[in-house]
């Protein structure tokens, strides 16, 4: 059940944040062990759930197991971006699910980022937390249109916060040649995540939670309790998480809620303040543009500007080993120089990947197998680092038996779409990525574009006031 391969691997060279800071893992586990909550899979999700069960009742006996080391998979190779985005977009959840849902969905993505950011300042996690605010670019007439379109849905639904900067208003923040105008958002922090990761463990164990690295769980059978079998011991449970998102297909029960999609970054060299100045960029938002398959961007701690997202890869069955891929790598480092000319001569100094949860709806689930003793966390699409340590306060709410404005969000317990076994899950994943990347080439047809293509198309209250 567990991947075989993830503790034979070097978890250092998996990420630039990876091998940011000094990290001592905790013990494999070393024979038989009984607990009230076992919970599998030691990344955000995990850890969340481990802090608030804890929080919430101390007197439980809860074990924390992680096939690798904290922060792994996901929770240590994003992009660090704490952000309100719900699944692939506003609209699409609306589409889906009707639009107070969409609201709900937001408004709960909200207190998310808010939560994030209460328990790094609360618990002093030396993560390189900052709340610089976010930004969605639009590089072309088509997408300021959608940009548009998403903001005219955010205001009917009475959300807040969210404004459209023209092209002038933006250039002023951040100059790239390909900028037309954007989506501006305070809510959003930017972090280390792997530091977070590691400074939440510090945080769970300091409450009691016993934690196991290098800890596979290879067979789950649900008897009077629960039990777990790893390669070091066997773990008894009253109730288990499975926390384990992108790696959940691994799991029998969670084959086929969620399949694996592995997004790339690419990372430059520390950037001259020669370079910076050119740029501004001098609110250091993280930034997005409004491509389906999109580039992601932002500003390390020491200045290094990380890229990723331009198109992703597909495990096949199993195989969770797609890490890199040469022809997106180099796609990011030329997004990279027509996004920031002044970035032609900087060299790049990590390469790496990781994979996200992605249901067949591209939307998030919490949910229970069987008797209701085993919950599952899935879905993150992407846009994780925030979603993960609310949906943990809802786990653990779901756990205690507690019913609360969390586990009422239509999410939780919803019925998920199957995708197809293999090789249909192959084909149909290829399908879809196929379908989005021909409508970003009709709706970005980079290199061209510019200001002259916004006067061409874009609606007229996206011009500049000097341009009406």
């Amino acid at each position: 059940m567990a991947d075989s391969t993830a503790s034979d691997t070097n978890y250092r060279e998996r990420s630039f944040w990876l091998d940011s800071s000094s990290y001592r893992p905790e013990p494999a586990l070393s024979g038989d062990l009984t607990v009230d909550v076992a919970i599998v899979g030691g990344g955000f999700t995990g850890l969340a759930t481990a802090y608030f069960l804890k929080r919430t009742r101390p007197d439980l006996k809860v074990a924390l197991l992680e096939s690798d080391v904290i922060g792994f998979g996901a929770s240590g190779r994003n992009a660090g971006f704490s952000m309100t985005l719900f699944g692939f977009s506003l609209s699409l959840t609306a589409l889906r699910f009707g639009r107070q849902k969409a609201r709900e969905a937001h408004l709960y993505m909200e207190r998310a980022v808010d939560l994030v950011r209460e328990l790094v300042e609360e618990h002093e996690i030396d993560c390189d937390y900052e709340h610089a605010g976010f930004l969605r670019v639009a590089t072309s007439a088509r997408l300021a249109r959608r940009i548009e379109h998403e903001l005219e849905l955010a205001r009917s639904l009475g959300l807040q916060g969210l404004t459209w900067l023209d092209h002038a208003e933006l250039q002023r923040r951040v100059r790239s040649p390909l900028y037309l105008g954007a989506w501006w958002e305070p809510r959003c922090g930017l972090l280390n995540p792997a530091k977070l990761a590691w400074g939440m463990k510090r945080v769970i164990a300091a409450q009691g939670t016993q934690i196991y690295e290098r800890t596979p769980v290879t067979r789950i059978q649900r008897k009077q309790q629960i039990v777990l079998e790893t390669t070091c011991g066997t773990v008894v449970a009253d109730k288990v998480v499975l926390a384990t998102n992108a790696y959940s297909h691994l799991l029998p029960g969670m084959r086929r809620k969620q399949i694996p999609v592995f997004t790339h970054i690419v990372l430059t060299e520390p950037l001259s303040p020669e370079i910076l100045a050119e740029i501004g960029w001098e609110g250091r938002e993280g930034i997005e543009d409004a491509r389906n398959l999109v580039h992601y961007y932002r500003l390390t701690a020491d200045n290094r500007l990380l890229m990723g997202g331009s198109s992703v890869t597909f495990a096949y069955g199993r195989r969770m080993e797609r890490d890199h891929n040469p022809r997106t790598f180099a796609a990011l480092e030329d997004n990279i120089r027509r996004t920031f000319p002044a970035l032609q001569d900087v060299a790049l100094t990590h390469r790496w990947g990781g994979p996200v949860s992605v249901p067949v709806d591209l939307t998030p689930a919490i949910g229970a197998l069987g008797d209701g003793r085993v919950i599952y966390s899935i879905g993150c699409v992407g846009h994780g680092v925030s979603l993960t340590h609310l949906n943990g306060w809802t786990i653990a709410d779901l756990l205690l038996g507690q019913e609360t404005e969390r586990t009422r969000v239509f999410f939780v317990n919803r019925r998920t779409i199957p995708w197809p076994p293999e090789p249909f899950r192959f084909v149909l994943s290829q399908a879809i990525k196929g379908v989005l990347e021909l409508q970003d080439v009709f709706t970005d047809p980079r290199p061209r574009g510019g200001r002259a293509a916004l006067e061409r198309g874009a609606p007229r209250a996206l011009l500049d006031e000097g341009d009406r």
